[in-house]
């Protein structure tokens, strides 16, 4: 007997991926079992949604693609969000879900491709003619374009033989080669960078593979360097230039104004969001602005000058072709130390103040970590505080889309991808109740985790934006939640922080390396704003 469709695509697909997360349900049966059979299987998750924010968060951190699967229908759009907030921060990854059999369809169906192509992803579908052919053009598709595709396969082909034909895997097509930045362009961008008095290069997730080249290009030009919030540790282990960290609401006072202080900015990979760009606010109005990326055009309206390159070879001829910088230098006063405020004990009233939490858990934590972060008041917390080595060592998944509640399926996926490394995961009471049916997802997956719970009764974000507008606050307040019993019944060791002398067990268990989970349920005052917040809400 012929192999099964399933088969021939699972066959096509191990070639290119090693990591697969998913649910199984009725259109994806087969898919699940053809996995298993082979030796790769599923890292399973709870909830649909986690299969793709994982898959998502997996590439972020490792590089490689990787692959979700769930059934059809509900299944299907349960996943819808994470699929969007793939599309928007240009992730590839390659969803295998079941589909409308190819009869027509039936009661419970539903357009999927017209959704998947509504959030920006191109659907593929097999047939028992042409499962590998289709499979590996998915595959490339999703690589070429660094977009998420969706390979729908109808209910009645996944478990029917493959014809001949289908059974042909081809070999990937040699990927397109990238965009180069010409001489002449090369040449101008680096008079701008001469002629500039205060040059800053600002740097995303997209310019990692030109890290080396521009520690370089920022060495020889004496310049300020910035990054995206996921981009920070980029700049690590270069000198000759002054690290200001992250651009945009995350940026301390003192960082914020060097930034705006910039007459040429050099934007390589970073898509300029309106968090990265301070909602208009981040450079001087006369400030020229240039951008190198991937993309097609300009991300922002600010930008001046747009150049469609490879990041690691336009950095490299701009840097040749700099030469010896003779410009006046600025007198530049150095980063302050501490960088950020250090926060009392306790806020006035009574529970943690969140800034001084951050700074005895980034004592108590080691810099080697990979750290997961779902949204609300507090994701600037972690971002803001924590030492981190290198870009990506933090994944801000949700962002793109404004989404909330990916946080616990975004640990999955990083927590998949860390290996031995500490995987920390910080969410809020609000999204983390969202997100929750993942938790036991973490804990089974991650070998070393933290789950670090800003806990302060209420959707944050909300009460900052419209209670302080004389909204009622009430639909805003979260009963206060035992997130450290609710993990322990899933098998973590937890403890519920209401001082800081309440993280001494924690500090031994990390300083121990044990193995397992360890949560954090810190609660927090709502009375500390995140400076962030307070420039979104105006206050």
């Amino acid at each position: 007997m012929n192999p099964r469709v399933s088969d021939i695509i699972a066959s096509a697909l191990i070639r290119h991926i090693d990591t697969f997360f998913g649910l199984m349900g009725n259109g994806n049966a087969w898919l699940c079992n053809a996995l298993e059979e082979s030796g790769h299987g599923i890292v399973p998750v709870r909830h649909e949604v986690a299969t793709v924010a994982a898959a998502d968060a997996y590439h972020r951190v490792t590089g490689r693609l990787a692959a979700a699967t769930t059934t059809y229908g509900p299944g299907y759009t349960n996943t819808v969000t994470a699929l969007a907030e793939a599309a928007m921060a240009r992730t590839p990854l390659v969803f295998v879900v079941g589909s409308a059999p190819t009869t027509g369809h039936r009661p419970w169906d539903v357009d999927q491709a017209g959704i998947a192509a509504a959030v920006g992803a191109p659907t593929f579908t097999v047939s028992a003619d042409d499962a590998g052919t289709v499979t590996i053009r998915a595959v490339a598709h999703a690589l070429a374009e660094r977009v998420p595709v969706v390979l729908a396969v109808p209910y009645d082909v996944g478990a029917v033989p493959a014809t001949e034909d289908g059974q042909v895997i081809p070999d990937l097509p040699t990927p397109p080669h990238p965009p180069e930045l010409s001489a002449a362009d090369a040449t101008t961008i680096a008079g701008m960078l001469r002629d500039a008095r205060r040059p800053l290069i600002l740097a995303g997730r997209g310019a990692k593979s030109a890290s080396a080249q521009l520690r370089v290009l920022a060495g020889t030009l004496g310049a300020d360097v910035a990054t995206s919030a996921p981009a920070r540790g980029l700049f690590e282990g270069g000198s000759g230039y002054r690290d200001l960290g992250v651009c945009g609401g995350f940026a301390t006072e003192f960082a914020a104004q060097q930034i705006h202080a910039a007459d040429v900015v050099l934007v390589v990979g970073a898509g300029l969001n309106q968090f990265t760009m301070a909602f208009g606010g981040a450079f001087h109005p006369d400030a020229t602005v240039v951008q190198i990326d991937l993309a097609n055009a300009a991300t922002h309206a600010r930008v001046d000058e747009f150049f469609r390159a490879c990041s690691s070879q336009a950095v490299r001829e701009i840097t040749v072709r700099l030469g010896d910088v003779d410009r006046p230098r600025v007198d530049k006063p150095s980063v302050p130390e501490p960088a950020r405020p250090e926060g009392d004990a306790l806020a006035p009233d009574g529970r943690l103040d969140p800034r001084s939490l951050m700074v005895r858990l980034n004592r108590i934590l080691p810099k080697d970590k990979l750290v997961a972060s779902d949204g609300g008041h507090f994701i600037g917390w972690a971002n803001m505080y924590f030492d981190l080595p290198a870009a990506d060592s933090i994944n801000l998944l949700g962002t793109a889309f404004q989404s909330i509640g990916l946080g616990f399926p975004t640990g999955v996926g990083v927590a998949a991808a860390a290996g031995e490394r500490l995987t920390v995961l910080v969410t809020g009471d609000g999204g983390g109740l969202m997100g929750f049916a993942d938790a036991e997802s973490f804990v089974r997956t991650a070998h070393r985790g933290v789950v670090i719970v800003f806990n302060d009764a209420a959707y944050g974000a909300e009460i900052h934006q419209y209670a302080t507008k004389g909204l009622r606050e009430e639909p805003m307040l979260i009963p206060e939640v035992d997130f450290a019993g609710l993990f322990r019944a899933l098998g973590a060791k937890a403890d519920v922080i209401r001082r800081l002398e309440d993280l001494a067990a924690f500090e031994q268990w990390v300083q121990t390396g044990s193995r397992g989970t360890y949560v954090l349920d810190c609660q927090v005052s709502p009375q500390i704003i995140a400076p962030w917040m307070c420039e979104v809400a105006g206050l």
